[in-house]
């Protein structure tokens, strides 16, 4: 298996340094950018994260902007990638950043492991790109890479897998002369352009091809072997769109979950029921002057599939309770400015327009 990389690694990384794609955070490769980079682009696609990217770094440009910045507008710049634990995970390592480090990231791979939110792949992305050191970075593609490149038929999903691979690709970067930031980023760019994840490899395009023993030996379809994947499941959400005027009311998520500290919309679990619906809303102090029924939406999360049902609802006037009114911190409403400037809600509540009488 290191035996092939050796023989690849000096055609790889020509390819790259030929065929790679134009990334706002490759002009300044510092230890901050590829950190941001890396997190927003898990789970997220490229052509999503480059505005994302271009905003946070505009307002937030550096570490000591990150730490300091206040944990709404922070989950704003954030609204519409999901998974906020990433984002304030982000601000968790920064603050420990400027208190422990003086605003530097560290140069050692244990320090940046036990800040909040780094994994190996990001800690060794930050080493191997921004540093140059001899960090590898396997995630699925390279997996991927590898399995068909070497023909190795154990699951990719096995953490057993991807420990042999990483001990694999540091043995080679410590003993190559080839920068490791070119290699690293040439593996990451070969498995999203040639040897993609979803749909046929482009083998015909591969600077690989003809070192690949799953190419060559016509196993192509059979790797890399992975784990049977465990089916979604399944949950009903019944939300309700609230309006006083133009007024949406939200409420914030206090439980110890993937939308937890997040403004969403209230709601309860399951399908409607109509003396479930009477009893949510007496609950709150709303006397509906109207209610409908709006267009089922889906929603999909990593490993959870929600069926939303939505109800707009008019209050009426003087039927709210007191501390609605006089602006609780977990139940307000929020007037269309807020929503576009200041309030970050999860993408499973914006499958809805949040303007009455819009749907």
């Amino acid at each position: 298996m290191l035996q092939k990389i050796r023989e690849c690694a000096e055609p790889l990384t020509e390819w790259f340094l030929r065929a790679k794609r134009e990334m706002p955070w490759r002009r300044d490769p510092s230890a901050y950018h590829v950190y941001v980079s890396e997190i927003m682009l898990q789970q997220t696609r490229v052509d999503t994260v480059r505005p994302y990217y271009q905003r946070f770094i505009s307002e937030l440009p550096d570490i000591r902007a990150l730490a300091s910045c206040d944990e709404d507008r922070l989950l704003k710049l954030w609204e519409g990638l999901g998974y906020y634990s990433r984002v304030r995970n982000m601000k968790k390592a920064a603050e420990i950043i400027v208190r422990d480090y003086d605003g530097k990231f560290p140069e050692n791979f244990q320090e940046l492991r036990k800040l909040p939110g780094i994994g190996e792949y990001t800690a060794g992305a930050v080493l191997s790109i921004a540093f140059h050191q001899p960090e590898p970075v396997v995630d699925g593609n390279v997996l991927r890479i590898l399995s068909r490149l070497t023909g190795f038929t154990d699951s990719i999903d096995l953490e057993r897998t991807k420990k042999k691979c990483r001990e694999m690709l540091r043995e080679f970067l410590q003993e190559s002369k080839l920068c490791p930031s070119v290699f690293n980023q040439a593996l990451m760019e070969l498995g999203a352009l040639v040897c993609i994840p979803n749909g046929a490899p482009l083998c015909g395009e591969c600077p690989l091809s003809r070192f690949c023993t799953a190419s060559l030996s016509g196993r192509i379809s059979e790797l890399p072997v992975r784990s049977p994947k465990t089916s979604r499941k399944k949950e009903a959400i019944t939300a309700f769109l609230i309006f006083r005027g133009r007024d949406i009311l939200l409420r914030k998520n206090g439980g110890k979950n993937l939308l937890s500290g997040l403004w969403e919309l209230p709601h309860y679990e399951g399908k409607p029921e109509l003396s479930k619906t009477e009893a949510f809303l007496g609950k709150l102090g709303i006397v509906p002057e109207s209610m409908r029924f709006l267009p089922e939406k889906k929603h999909i999360f990593t490993h959870i599939e929600w069926e939303l049902y939505g109800i707009e609802v008019l209050a009426g006037s003087g039927s709210l309770r007191k501390d609605i009114e006089e602006g609780n911190e977990t139940l307000r409403f929020f007037g269309p400015e807020d929503l576009d400037l200041r309030i970050a809600l999860p993408e499973a509540y914006r499958k809805w327009q949040l303007r009455p009488g819009e749907n």
